[in-house]
C-alpha cells in the first residue's frame, strides 16, 4: 500500500536523516530526490554536497525550485520512492517569486493532488516553524504563516506525520 509522509522538525532536528533512512527501506531501485534548495553561496553548496553524499549513488536528484506538483505526477510514474527536502524551501522559493498567499494556497492543492495521485511513496520535509516567537517584520510572518498553511495543508493530506525532536522521530498521525 502507498503511504505518504510529512516528517516536520526544527532546523538540525534529524528530520532529513530519518526521511532518508525510512526513504532507503522502501524496495526498489528507482529512488528520486527533489531538491527545492537553491545554493547561492559556498556555505549552502556545501552542504548540498554533504547531503547527496549521505544519499549516495543509488538516488537520482531533481532540483525543483518551484514545480513540485507537476515533477511528483511525472517522476512517480518511474519512481518506487520520492523524497522532498524541503517544503520550506519551496515556500521560500514562491516568496521570492513574489507569489502572494491566494498563489501558495493554490500551488499547495496541487500538491495535494498530485501526492494523492502519485504511483508511489512520497516522503516530505518540512520545518515545523510555528513554535517559535511571532517575528517582529512583516515579510518574516508572512514566510511564517505561508509554511504554517504548507505544513498543515500537506500533513492533512497524507497518511502519516512525524516530528522530529532533538533527533527522535516522534509519530504524532497513522493511518
Amino acid at each position: 500500500m502507498k503511504k505518504n509522509t510529512l516528517v516536520l522538525g526544527g532546523c538540525r532536528s534529524g528530520k532529513s536523516s530519518h526521511a532518508l533512512d525510512m526513504a532507503n527501506r522502501i524496495p526498489g531501485p528507482k529512488k528520486r530526490f527533489i531538491a527545492t534548495s537553491v545554493p547561492t553561496d559556498f556555505e549552502m553548496k556545501l552542504r548540498v554536497k554533504n547531503h547527496q553524499n549521505e544519499r549516495g549513488v543509488n538516488w537520482d536528484t531533481l532540483e525543483v525550485p518551484l514545480d513540485l506538483p507537476e515533477t511528483i505526477d511525472s517522476a512517480s510514474l518511474s519512481s518506487d520512492i520520492i523524497l522532498v527536502d524541503c517544503l520550506t524551501l519551496w515556500v521560500s522559493n514562491m516568496m521570492l517569486a513574489r507569489y502572494c498567499l491566494e498563489e501558495i494556497a493554490s500551488m499547495t492543492q496541487k500538491l495535494t493532488q498530485s501526492l494523492d495521485q502519485s504511483n508511489c511513496p512520497v516522503i516530505l520535509v518540512s520545518n515545523e516553524v510555528g513554535s517559535g516567537i511571532v517575528p517582529g517584520d512583516q515579510l518574516s510572518r508572512q514566510f511564517r504563516d505561508a509554511a504554517g498553511l504548507v505544513n498543515q495543508k500537506i500533513a492533512a493530506s497524507v497518511e502519516t506525520v512525524i516530528l522530529s525532536v532533538a533527533g527522535i522521530p516522534v509519530t504524532i498521525k497513522s493511518l
